[in-house]
């Protein structure tokens, strides 16, 4: 489900206008999080260390009112629920597409997942049969700890589903630690919520225990 934003009487609507201006009005922004906490849960769980922090990682998002807006045909729109679209890997290292209905159930979460898994393990089709931009692009690079990360781009000025990346985790002294990359539409999202996201995430992965 969705709804309109009433842009005319929108406090960022000069904000909104002047970004939609730009070549390239999207900025990109890698930080640390402590996934200690996850990591331990995970491993003392029958689900993935990647559907836990997935999870908490949607709970933050869908907590901040920014990361649900999507410019749709010269229009903002509001989504109820973001969702994500992850890569998964194939044995043969291509990958396909998903989309991963959330649930604020993390055992409902990872059933959903789990079906997704299935369907591009056993199919060599990229996109998914089901398909919103009430969601996110994400991708896992377990393989590389980054400090920084650029999304492959359109060159559409109204792409506004936010792109996250989480890298290879390290240890830091008694803390396990995880890059996220988080690419999004200057249009609609600012500094300000992407650190209320990140704040948001440190908080849900810190409630694993």
């Amino acid at each position: 489900m969705k709804k309109y934003l009433d842009i005319e009487n929108w406090n960022r609507k000069e904000l909104f206008q002047h970004f939609r201006t730009l070549e390239n009005p999207s900025f990109a922004i890698t930080a640390n999080v402590d996934v200690t906490k996850v990591y331990n849960f995970a491993s003392k769980s029958e689900i993935s260390f990647f559907v836990i922090y997935l999870h908490a990682c949607l709970k933050a998002l869908n907590s901040v009112e920014n990361f649900k807006y999507r410019i749709e045909d010269d229009v903002v729109v509001i989504y109820d629920t973001i969702h994500a679209s992850a890569t998964i890997l194939r044995e043969d290292k291509t990958f396909g597409f998903s989309f991963i209905d959330f649930d604020e159930d993390l055992k409902v979460f990872n059933k959903n997942f789990l079906e997704e898994k299935e369907r591009i393990i056993n199919s060599t089709n990229l996109f998914p049969p089901k398909y919103s931009l009430g969601c996110i692009h994400c991708s896992a690079l377990p393989w590389i700890h980054f400090t920084g990360h650029k999304e492959p781009v359109s060159g559409n000025k109204n792409d506004s589903v936010p792109q996250l990346a989480f890298g290879k985790i390290e240890n830091q002294g008694n803390s396990i630690i995880m890059p996220v990359a988080i690419n999004v539409n200057h249009a609609l999202v600012d500094g300000y919520h992407v650190g209320q996201f990140f704040e948001n995430f440190q908080i849900e992965l810190d409630k694993m225990v």
